[in-house]
């Protein structure tokens, strides 16, 4: 059974940093694309940062310059690191496993916390 087992959530202060990582509990093959998504109280899941398996990246607006999102194509586990963390980035975030038109994967959701 396919789990996304995320780490590195947490609570900082304004201007910090943490990374998060997502590891498959097993090998999952046919990976189109792997990200992260994120959901504060009273909205919508959005979009964060993305890498496909080809390496091309793509970040919101929010976060370009900022965040970072890498990958280890040995295990699959998929990276985020952010910096320079605001208030506004606080919100539980969610790993994604894209394998077109194979049903992906989502994780459980680590809470990270910025307080200012």
């Amino acid at each position: 059974q396919v789990q996304l087992v995320e780490s590195g959530g947490g609570l900082v202060q304004a201007g910090g940093s943490l990374r998060l990582s997502c590891a498959p509990s097993v090998s999952i093959f046919g990976i189109n694309a792997m990200g992260w998504y994120r959901q504060a109280p009273g909205k919508q899941r959005e979009l964060v940062a993305a890498i496909t398996s080809g390496g091309k990246t793509n970040y919101a607006d929010s976060v370009k310059g900022r965040f970072t999102i890498s990958r280890d194509n040995a295990n699959n586990t998929v990276y985020l690191q952010m910096n320079s963390l605001k208030p506004e980035d606080t919100a539980v975030y969610y790993c994604n496993v894209d394998r077109g038109r194979v049903r992906g994967y989502w994780g459980q959701g680590t809470q990270v916390t910025v307080s200012s």
